[in-house]
């Protein structure tokens, strides 16, 4: 199992126990977005979502990606080449299962979202953001 960011040193804009976590989230969401875990590929339910709109955290609803940012990467998770700004997320070393990644987190819970490579070949930044649909939210725009 991943780590918990909520044993970081770091003060985060929103802050709550891990049991009020868990009693918002439900399991599969606490799991994912409050102990570092990895969705199933290709079982989310925005993987395919392909409406203009916004992607926010599943914990706290913090803006973190625009859809117009999304492409589909073949990995099995929704991808994104930026988030809405760079101050929206926090990207630290990850090396845990025996090899060295950049984890994504909410910059204002600190929730973990999912994973960053620098494989994101023909998009503009070269980023593939590979998140988890359990950790997002997304909002379609206004017809």
């Amino acid at each position: 199992m991943g780590h918990n960011p909520a044993a970081d040193d770091k003060t985060y804009a929103v802050q709550k126990t891990e049991e009020q976590w868990r009693a918002e989230l439900g399991e599969e969401r606490y799991q994912v977005l409050r102990q570092a875990g990895t969705e199933r590929a290709w079982t989310g339910e925005l993987l395919d979502e392909s409406r203009a709109g916004l992607y926010t955290c599943g914990a706290c609803g913090a803006e973190l990606f625009q859809a117009g940012t999304k492409f589909d990467s073949g990995c099995g998770w929704p991808s994104f080449y930026e988030s809405v700004r760079p101050e929206a997320v926090e990207l630290l070393e990850d090396t845990s299962l025996g090899m060295v990644r950049t984890e994504v987190r909410c910059a204002t819970c600190g929730s973990h979202l999912g994973h960053v490579f620098p494989d994101g070949f023909g998009t503009p930044t070269g980023d593939r953001y590979c998140m988890n649909s359990l950790a997002l939210n997304f909002t379609p725009e206004s017809e």
